[in-house]
């Protein structure tokens, strides 16, 4: 029994995309049905012509985010509303996903479960990473991955890596993944990285086509740090597969996992290995 009380919640729907606006709707519906009040964010309100709450003042007044959409919009949710903790509830249009797990037509009963406490919230790792130019320090987060590559598909990258202060190793090639275990079936898969239980306290390292054969993927503590920097050539560093940074030469990142974790509402009986094996077509 979660102990959780939902008076007040924030929805926030996949962009362009205004065929939402029924499902908005049905959703609201639902949630009202049961006393509890509905507030959706102005981006996703101008879309589907509905007056909506600027994000932030969206987080500081209910208290859980409904995402509406795929796991695209649902990993963006929880990076940009990290700061508040708030518990973010994932609701697929279209085909189930490793985070959005719940259809619409489960929310119907669902709500009703949410109202009274029958559901869990996950505890997945978070990576703050603060990057050093000489003119600003700046601290971003990612829920799924950060990747450090080439801006240029002509040339290879140099990324000299160390853990916990003392050197570790030279990347050479198109770059590397720093994957959370909810990330870690994201590109990190795509590249040959290793499947992570998503609760597990871990981060992994991915070279990304690496130029020498040796080099493999290495999944460490969350206690560890990583440094890395690109010493004679600028980098593209991009976080969660949305936002994007330059990096340039002389630049240094620091990587680890965050103090908190970002929290995710399922149902209580939701198996990340029926996912893991429906997603990934695992025994067939």
């Amino acid at each position: 029994m979660n102990t959780l009380t939902i008076k007040k919640v924030g929805i926030i729907l996949r962009p362009s995309t205004p065929e939402l606006k029924d499902v908005f709707y049905e959703l609201k519906n639902l949630f009202e049905a049961y006393d509890i009040e509905v507030f959706i964010d102005s981006i996703s309100g101008g879309m589907i012509d509905v007056m909506g709450q600027e994000f932030e003042l969206l987080c500081q007044k209910c208290d859980i985010l409904v995402s509406i959409g795929g796991d695209g919009t649902l990993i963006s949710v929880v990076r940009r509303s990290y700061k508040y903790q708030l518990p973010v509830l994932g609701v697929h249009a279209g085909k189930l996903g490793f985070l959005a797990d719940l259809s619409l037509d489960e929310m119907q009963e669902f709500v009703k479960l949410l109202k009274s406490g029958e559901f869990r919230i996950d505890e997945r790792a978070v990576l703050e990473a603060t990057i050093k130019t000489k003119y600003s320090t700046d601290t971003i987060y990612a829920f799924n991955d950060i990747v450090l590559t080439r801006p240029s598909i002509s040339k290879m990258i140099r990324i000299e890596t160390l853990v916990d202060d003392r050197a570790f190793n030279t990347y050479y090639g198109d770059g590397v993944i720093v994957s959370t275990p909810t990330g870690s079936t994201a590109y990190n898969l795509s590249a040959g990285g290793p499947v992570l239980f998503p609760l597990t306290n871990v981060f992994s390292l991915t070279p990304i086509c690496p130029h020498s054969l040796t080099q493999r993927p290495v999944v460490l503590p969350g206690h560890f740090s990583i440094d890395m920097k690109t010493p004679d050539k600028s980098a593209l560093l991009i976080v969660d597969g949305q936002d994007m940074h330059e990096f340039g030469n002389g630049d240094t990142i620091s990587i680890n996992l965050a103090k908190h974790p970002a929290r995710l509402i399922h149902k209580k009986e939701f198996n990340y290995f029926d996912v893991l094996k429906e997603k990934l077509s695992w025994g067939e």
